[in-house]
């Protein structure tokens, strides 16, 4: 059997961001004022400022306006639940990203359920979740709806494969399951206490991994001509999946970095200018159909 065919995330998230940019330029002309994206950041954790620099350098790209609000290490729960509800408040911004991890002492969920579900482009409320389950109306979990990008990109169709995702975390590997549970695909979530993962991920036409642990899917469980969507990212730009030994058997594969990646950040520039349209034309409040609704059973 040959080689995979590499699924290609950064030259797709280009694409994206390019169609994006026109987007957002012609909202601009039309209404006199950019999409804007709200980052907001507490403390100094050095990964996560350097990802909220690299996303609000692609928003310039973009022509997304970025605001961005520094909260000390030591912001309480409560303080920064404020500081949400006033950008949701704010009929300037139109989308707000809140970095995750915020530190042990503060009730992530509490200040993700903070922001506006009109202004969620990052996926991470209950009302997102809600929406990528029913096919409602919303916005979908970046790293999900980039992965579903890449599928549909690539000609997958997941109607009718066997999926395993690697992975249990609200923001990724609930959502992907969601997603491709909407798209009548066979979902299978495998985490930390599945027993015999390995037999798992051999039935998989398509493998999600987003385990956050390095190498942990090997060649050897993947099925010939399967399909490999590699989520994690790992010290030393490591994946989930053992590369080299997938490589020889699946079909498609994403690379890490280069795969998912890119997609994310492109999904959460389209989406905060889908937010920004939806607030011009029918007023913050309203959503626009970002998913697939589920078929019939």
């Amino acid at each position: 059997m040959s080689q995979a065919r590499i699924m290609d995330g950064t030259a797709l998230a280009r694409r994206i961001v390019e169609e994006t940019a026109e987007r957002a330029a012609d909202l601009t002309a039309r209404t006199g004022r950019a999409p804007c994206l709200a980052t907001v950041l507490v403390g100094e954790d050095p990964a996560s400022v350097t990802y909220v620099r690299m996303k609000r350098n692609r928003c310039r790209t973009a022509g997304i306006e970025s605001r961005h609000v520094a909260l000390p290490t030591a912001t309480t729960t409560e303080e920064l639940v404020g500081t949400l509800r006033e950008l949701s408040a704010d009929p300037t911004v139109h989308g707000i990203l809140l970095q995750h991890p915020m530190g042990a002492h503060i009730d992530e969920r509490a200040a993700f359920e903070a922001i506006a579900p009109e202004k969620d482009v990052d996926g991470v409320t209950f009302a997102s979740f809600a929406s990528m389950s029913f096919g409602l109306p919303g916005f979908v979990s970046c790293t999900p709806g980039g992965i579903m990008r890449l599928l549909d990109a690539y000609d997958v169709d997941p109607a009718g494969k066997r999926a395993v995702v690697v992975g249990r975390s609200a923001i990724l590997g609930k959502p992907a399951g969601m997603l491709l549970l909407a798209r009548d695909a066979t979902v299978t979530y495998c985490h930390s206490r599945t027993t015999d993962l390995s037999a798992a991920v051999r039935e998989a036409d398509i493998v999600v991994a987003a385990v956050g642990r390095p190498r942990l899917i090997r060649g050897q469980d993947i099925k010939p001509g399967a399909v490999v969507v590699d989520a994690g990212y790992n010290e030393g730009n490591v994946g989930d999946v053992d590369f080299d030994s997938a490589v020889e058997r699946a079909s498609l594969i994403t690379p890490v970095p280069g795969g998912v990646g890119p997609m994310t950040i492109a999904t959460l520039l389209e989406q905060t200018v889908t937010a920004a349209e939806t607030a011009a034309q029918q007023g913050p409040a309203q959503h626009v159909r970002v998913t697939r609704g589920p078929r019939p059973a």
